[in-house]
């Protein structure tokens, strides 16, 4: 049963790719949801999927691209939507 989980990443992660990062990792594990830069310097998202790829994009996330430092990544539970495609929300 699929899952929807809202993960804020922070600390070095605008200006580095990781929007593309999570977007490429996010579509070949057959996630749905999105992408965003927040305010606050984090990346913002929302995937969904089956639970195991999800704990396989929060692995990926706590790497991050070459260039990112990531410090904290916090996970909660988001309702199901319907119809989606993994993009990047502006």
């Amino acid at each position: 049963m699929d899952e929807r989980r809202r993960m804020i990443v922070e600390g070095r992660v605008q200006g580095v790719g990781y929007r593309w990062f999570v977007l490429r990792h996010a579509r070949a594990l057959g996630l749905a949801g999105w992408v965003r830069n927040a305010d606050d310097g984090s990346v913002v998202l929302e995937a969904q999927g089956e639970p195991q790829a999800l704990d396989s994009l929060e692995s990926l996330l706590r790497e991050g691209p070459r260039l990112s430092r990531v410090h904290r990544v916090t996970v909660c539970e988001a309702p199901i939507e319907v119809g989606e495609s993994f993009r990047i929300a502006f």
